[in-house]
């Protein structure tokens, strides 16, 4: 594994959102931890008689949600949040050239595919798991997301 490898990996942790992960190969161990406060540190242990190289990139800012208009902690109370089940890039669209899943205003039932979040070039349907009307989008297109972060805000009445 060279040092672009490596460099690429520790991007792809810092997107994924995770907080540590550990890569174990025949020959090299990789650890790379992140934090919302602290710089993400790689460490790359290799077999006695190779040079040992640690790897300290940028500090990664956290990931921000984007919305339009301030809900009232009363109202967000009332509805239901269809979260992300894994770490990924979110995507409203199932292309870039085709409609969104849903929009604010429309109806779902636990079956609607509302997004896609893509993990490792898989792309994953997320269902909505729950009936009621679209209220708020809570993450910005192309964004990425973590594991059980708000998606959307829906209202189940």
């Amino acid at each position: 594994m060279d040092l672009k490898e490596i460099q690429n990996l520790i991007k792809f942790v810092a997107k994924s959102g995770a907080s540590e992960v550990k890569l174990e190969m025949e020959d090299i161990k990789i650890t790379i931890k992140t934090g919302s406060e602290k710089t993400e540190t790689t460490i790359v242990q290799a077999p006695v008689g190779i040079a040992q190289t640690p790897i300290t990139p940028a500090p990664v800012a956290p990931v921000e949600t984007v919305s339009a208009t301030p809900v009232a902690k009363e109202e967000v109370s009332n509805y239901v949040e269809i979260t992300s089940p894994i770490i990924g890039t979110f995507y409203r669209k199932p292309s870039p050239d085709k409609l969104v899943f849903v929009e604010v205003g429309d109806m779902v039932s636990p079956d609607t595919i509302v997004c896609m979040v893509e993990a490792m070039k898989l792309f994953n349907e997320i269902e909505a798991e729950v009936s009621g009307k679209i209220v708020k989008v809570l993450v910005e297109d192309g964004t990425p997301v973590e594991f059980g972060q708000p998606l959307y805000l829906v209202d189940p009445s």
